[in-house]
């Protein structure tokens, strides 16, 4: 893989991450009951995402 591609999979991982943050954020804050926890799996599932995405630009 490129230097290139793996700055874009890198700041894409850094993008995805930072979405999660705020979703996590904004559940915790506002939100309550059953819509907080779907919320929130949905904000880990994401940071997953973007956490593999990382180690793909990492190797």
């Amino acid at each position: 893989m490129d230097a290139m591609t793996k700055m874009w999979l890198s700041i894409a991982a850094i993008l995805v991450m930072g979405l999660s943050v705020f979703l996590i954020t904004f559940a915790r804050s506002k939100t309550k009951g059953w819509v907080r926890g779907i919320l929130s799996l949905i904000a880990f599932l994401i940071m997953v995402t973007g956490f593999l995405v990382g180690v793909v630009s990492i190797t």
